[in-house]
């Protein structure tokens, strides 16, 4: 019998995740700030609560996936929150990119309700969310992992465990700081292709046959290039990522130097463009700069992924130590 499920915040990603459940016949219930984004979710069967305490309290498994560890510290433990509700035989489930320590510190208030907690954040595009082949990357005890592992591979595709609590937030923020990184690269990329004459359709097609390629290449240059930009990922979220990943690197005492440029670089592009700005927009730095746009013909508005849906399953590491 499949476990009754909880899930909180039906944002752009969390939205399609919780999409997935009910597709796949979960019982879920579920809360949002905006009811409204709930509407669909109803009409395939899920049902409502009014509060984040309340649904914890008809569930086995909590799903949350939220904007900042702000957020997930208000759902967890303030007025009407999580924690209200949770008990032995209880689970939370963590799906946002979030502070490891902030993870630690809710942790241990979850667990002294004898209920267990793991994070399992997403990577790989609102594009994969909505067809249930995103990544979904898991850190707790390994008991838990295997309780809400069923419902993790009705969300995602390629699931793995990383290992104990906090490893997974960890390493959502390092392949975060990665792809904005690379996002970066590629404006200034195609901006010299341009200014150098040459056909952005057919840059686009060379680097992604050579070893300039990247998943951000293949899928952000699109949105870029067609003038959209929209990748379904905000700035705001941008420059909380990697100041997470900027956290850490100055806990761990590592001399980065890519890290605070490129804090201060997508900080720039927040007050140029919105918090609500599409963060592939961070190329129109550039374009502004060189009064040239980067658009090409035949590239579309936003990225679909047309891979069938498939239950997923672990990614097992034979050489883990």
């Amino acid at each position: 019998m499949k476990k009754k499920l909880g899930f909180i915040g039906l944002g752009n990603v969390g939205l399609k995740l919780a999409t997935s459940l009910v597709e796949n016949k979960f019982p879920l219930i579920v809360h949002d700030l905006n009811m409204k984004s709930a509407e669909l979710l109803m009409e395939q069967g899920a049902t409502w609560a009014s509060n984040p305490e309340d649904l914890a309290k008809e569930v086995e498994i909590i799903f949350t996936c939220l904007p900042s560890p702000t957020a997930v510290s208000k759902v967890v433990e303030g007025e009407k929150g999580i924690l209200k509700s949770l008990s032995k035989e209880k689970i939370w489930v963590d799906m946002s990119t979030t502070d490891n320590n902030e993870t630690q510190r809710l942790a241990k208030l979850v667990k002294e309700k004898g209920a267990e907690v793991v994070e399992a954040p997403v990577s790989g595009g609102c594009h994969r969310a909505a067809t249930g082949n995103i990544a979904i990357f898991v850190g707790g005890e390994r008991k838990a992992f295997d309780e809400v592992l069923p419902s993790l591979s009705a969300m995602g595709k390629h699931i793995l465990h990383v290992g104990p609590l906090g490893t997974a937030s960890v390493l959502k923020v390092v392949t975060n700081f990665l792809a904005s990184t690379h996002l970066v690269a590629v404006g200034e990329a195609l901006m010299a292709c341009k200014k150098a004459g040459i056909n952005l359709n057919k840059a686009f097609e060379g680097i992604r046959i050579s070893s300039g390629n990247s998943f951000v290449h293949e899928t952000e240059s699109q949105v870029i290039m067609n003038g959209s930009y929209n990748i379904n990922f905000t700035m705001d979220l941008v420059c909380k990522d990697v100041g997470l990943f900027k956290k850490i690197v100055d806990r761990l005492a590592i001399p980065t130097e890519i890290a605070p440029l490129l804090v201060n670089i997508f900080e720039d592009g927040r007050k140029r463009y919105g918090d609500r700005a599409w963060s592939s927009m961070i190329v129109k730095r550039i374009e502004d700069s060189c009064n040239t746009d980067l658009r090409a013909p035949g590239f579309p508005k936003e990225i679909v992924d047309h891979t069938p849906r498939s239950l997923g399953s672990e990614i097992k590491i034979t050489n883990s130590i």
